[in-house]
């Protein structure tokens, strides 16, 4: 018996086996599965289970992820109103993590390349003037509605 014909890629090298291509998305969903986990049943709400920020410790000032892990907590059970509440730039992070391993995954599994556009210097200065500027006005009397 012979062994089956295996078309090669647009490179010229065999394709990975499907179980082999999946491993990399799947490895990254069980440590984000396992992370939202803790953090749901470790109630960040309770002192002494995580470290303070050092922003907030030092200057009593929140950063842009204070009320993260509270954000995550609030995710974890299902309250999207509380995450929200918590830190809303977060849940945003959280969909757009969701989003791009979904693409990550579907192209993993289809044996498509799985790296997909990079962002620009300038999406990166766009994303950090955004979160800069939540940070300034929840930390401004008429941002207390973004304080967690």
């Amino acid at each position: 018996m012979s062994d089956p014909v295996v078309p090669l890629g647009p490179d010229g090298s065999r394709p990975a086996r499907p179980l082999r291509r999946l491993a990399a998305p799947v490895g990254t969903l069980a440590a984000v599965t396992a992370a939202f986990a803790y953090v749901g049943a470790v109630d960040p709400n309770e002192p002494g289970h995580y470290p303070v920020c050092p922003l907030l410790h030092l200057t009593g000032l929140l950063c842009p992820a204070c009320g993260g892990l509270r954000s995550a907590h609030a995710v974890a059970h299902g309250d999207l109103v509380t995450a929200l509440g918590a830190n809303a730039p977060a849940v945003a992070g959280y969909a757009a993590f969701a989003l791009f391993w979904l693409v990550w995954l579907v192209r993993a599994a289809r044996g498509l390349p799985t790296a997909g556009p990079r962002p620009r210097p300038v999406h990166w200065w766009a994303l950090g003037t955004l979160l800069l500027a939540f940070a300034v006005v929840r930390n401004l009397p008429f941002g207390a509605g973004l304080r967690p």
